[in-house]
């Protein structure tokens, strides 16, 4: 069986200091959840409250349709993978997956059976006789998570647990456990301050910020249709581009006025935007070089990036602005160089004041 996780109005505090106000999510069963933001924004709070490692305030957490808020750890039947890999140093890797079966008195043979199989699936069975000290960190990582699968659990719980390792370990380990999700069908939270690791291993990504989600979605509408101005900004690399702009309407469509005074025609209705300041967002990759009547404005060249398949120009704009284009992997493109530049009007965003969005339906989002 796996877990249909609600969490309701769920509140936390230490002293006079909230780290979680109000939040509610629904987690559906077998469904991968990754919880991302930056430090202190409640993402490791609100997984140790689902393991039980933390009490609830306010609010109830539910499993399956019970509660389990007020039930200890043992007996919420979840794994939690920690940050530190956690093993007995003194016990091969064999005894440290088995530790927890052995605890709660299963068979021998049962144990046996479920060791093997999540050395199988973890490709680890030939490490079962050695000790931790003899393993690398992604094996150690791995007999970690072995010890979870073991238990048969209804959900994982993953608290950044590739942060230890170094970046070629990261992206290898990365990829093992998006394989792994494919071969275990359970429910998993997975929480990260890494961006990459969410869009790649998430069904669906809850954006987490200040004591509260800003916003739960794929990880292309995270990154296609941000809710937000935190997420536009904490969510793709390189960072979304805002420029300061004056508004106005063209056949009920947002027509934004540069910093530079050019004028982007979008595809943004109109219907439902106030206030009187406003920011455009636009990601590199709808910035383009262009040439005469195809550019919507032009800037100086004071930084080049280059990343192989591509190139990012960080251009300044009159008036001061910078915006970040994109060009080919071998751009021709140097340093002082004055280009001219085609904004994408219907890859805009429009951000208000207090950082809501509104994308190319004319939805508010807040």
């Amino acid at each position: 069986m796996t877990a249909h996780i609600e969490i309701r109005n769920v509140s936390k505090r230490y002293g006079s200091l909230t780290v979680l106000d109000g939040l509610s999510l629904t987690i559906k069963a077998n469904e991968f959840i990754v919880f991302l933001g930056p430090s202190g924004c409640g993402k490791s709070t609100l997984l140790r409250m689902i393991a039980g490692l933390d009490s609830v305030d306010d609010g109830t957490i539910s499993i399956n349709g019970e509660r389990i808020d007020n039930l200890p750890p043992g007996q919420r039947d979840i794994a939690m993978v920690f940050q530190s890999y956690a093993l007995y140093p003194h016990m091969t890797v064999a005894d440290n997956m088995a530790f927890g079966l052995r605890n709660i008195s299963l068979p021998a043979e049962v144990i046996s059976a479920r060791v093997a199989e999540a050395a199988r699936m973890l490709e680890i069975g030939h490490l079962l006789e050695r000790k931790p000290g003899q393993l690398s960190g992604g094996q150690r990582q791995r007999v970690a998570i072995g010890r979870a699968i073991v238990k048969e659990p209804k959900a994982f719980l993953f608290d950044e647990p590739l942060s230890n390792l170094d970046a070629a370990l990261r992206v290898r380990t990365r990829v093992e456990l998006a394989q792994l999700r494919n071969r275990v069908r359970s429910t998993m939270i997975f929480v990260t301050h890494d961006q990459i690791e969410a869009m790649t291993l998430a069904d669906r990504i809850v954006v987490m910020n200040n004591r509260k989600i800003e916003q739960i979605g794929t990880p292309m509408e995270i990154y296609s249709r941000p809710a937000s101005r935190f997420v536009a900004t904490f969510v793709g690399s390189p960072t979304m581009n805002f420029l300061p702009i004056g508004l106005s309407g063209e056949n009920g469509f947002a027509r934004a006025r540069l910093p530079d005074g050019t004028e982007l025609q979008t595809a943004i209705r109109l219907d439902g935007i106030n206030g009187s300041e406003h920011s455009l967002g636009i990601r590199a990759e709808a910035v383009k070089l262009a040439n005469g009547t195809a550019a919507t404005t032009t800037g100086k060249v004071e930084v080049i990036e280059r990343l192989g398949d591509r190139t990012l120009l960080y251009t300044r704009l009159e008036g001061g602005s910078v915006i970040i284009a994109e060009d080919v992997g071998n751009s021709r493109v140097a340093i002082g160089d004055e280009v001219a530049l085609a904004l994408d009007g219907a890859r805009t965003h429009l951000f208000d004041a207090e950082g809501r969005a509104w994308h190319n339906e004319g939805v508010g989002h807040g």
